[in-house]
């Protein structure tokens, strides 16, 4: 029996999100076996930034054919990858929203009836240039660690009145009671590719390409090639608060996105649509170069793949023209300063 090798780091919420890749996959080909590998140890994580250590140890073991495949949270892979690796998999989205979890004190608030000076903890650059903007009468605060660790920090330490998680990752741990409030768009727009997976390959392995095309969401492909191509293009990254929004309905996609000084003080904000029909999988002939923004869906029509990427990119030129680089550019030697 062939052994398919899936590569996952060392906490709760990736093994979970692993676990459900798999479970997906087994029930697509019951003839193969799976077996996990989460020799990848938790360090103790420096400014470099904890995603994108994992990111390449993971990446390290694709490489050296120690591990077959590598599930991921789509938000923390680049929109473009190193050489020799390919997104072979989306995965149906899940609630890509943030939410808010109260210190138990606080249950039954929301952002807006905190009392004035109030902490949030938050990681993100994105969520507190938005909710700064929205809720000034509230401090915003970094806080690190993974999700175990971060709500232990709320409910046992008297710092935070509430923090800033991804909804997606609530429910996926089965927390679904910590939630207190899902923030809206117009609150808080979320991160690229938030609440959906992202399944990293080999880039030239034809059979694993094959068994994981299985996984792909056409409309969530659809939506995140949109987002990261928006991203790519107007070169944000973790270091800067860029944040979208999409949707599909009546055959038009709609993507608005955003960028934000650090403080909130200063943003752009837009929206664009194009017409693209989500179409079913479909077998298709191998192409030249079949990657769109880190991503390969050969499985997919290609013309909708175009469409959305066209679209996060006019997005970005119409930001970008606007002055959203000096924004950018601002927010950027900020951070570097910190």
């Amino acid at each position: 029996m062939r052994v398919i090798r899936v590569g996952t780091r060392k906490s709760q919420l990736a093994r979970i999100q692993t676990d459900s890749v798999v479970a997906t996959l087994k029930a697509s080909y019951p003839g193969l076996q799976f077996e996990i590998r989460d020799k990848i140890l938790d360090t103790a994580l420096s400014k470099i930034g904890e995603k994108s250590l994992f990111t390449k140890e993971l990446e390290h073991a694709l490489e050296k054919n120690e591990v077959d495949l590598v599930v991921h949270s789509l938000k923390d892979l680049p929109t473009v990858l190193p050489p020799g690796f390919t997104i072979g998999a989306i995965c149906k989205r899940e609630n890509p929203h943030d939410a808010v979890v109260f210190h138990p004190k606080f249950v039954g608030k929301t952002l807006e009836t905190l009392p004035e000076k109030s902490v949030v903890g938050t990681s993100s650059l994105r969520r507190a240039a938005q909710l700064q903007r929205k809720f000034p009468h509230l401090e915003f605060r970094s806080i690190r660690g993974n999700l175990n660790t971060r709500l232990r920090k709320l409910d046992e330490q008297q710092e935070f009145s509430a923090i800033i998680l991804a909804t997606a990752g609530l429910q996926r741990m089965g927390w679904h009671n910590r939630v207190g409030q899902i923030l809206h768009p117009e609150e808080c727009m979320y991160a690229v590719g938030q609440g959906a997976l992202g399944v990293e390959v080999r880039a030239k392995d034809q059979d694993i390409l094959d068994l994981v095309g299985v996984l792909h969401d056409p409309e969530t492909l659809l939506r995140c090639i949109a987002e990261r191509a928006f991203l790519r293009h107007l070169e944000g990254g973790c270091s800067v608060p860029v944040a979208v929004h999409t949707a599909m309905k009546d055959g038009q996609l709609y993507l608005t996105g955003g960028v934000w000084s650090l403080d909130g003080s200063d943003s752009i904000q837009e929206t664009m649509q194009a017409t693209i029909h989500v179409p079913a999988q479909h077998e298709d002939g191998p192409e030249d170069d079949p990657q769109l923004v880190g991503i390969t869906a050969r499985n997919i029509p290609r013309g909708p793949q175009l469409a959305a990427q066209n679209l996060g990119i006019s997005l970005a030129n119409l930001l970008l023209s606007k002055g959203a680089k000096n924004i950018l550019d601002v927010a950027r030697q900020l951070n570097d300063a910190h």
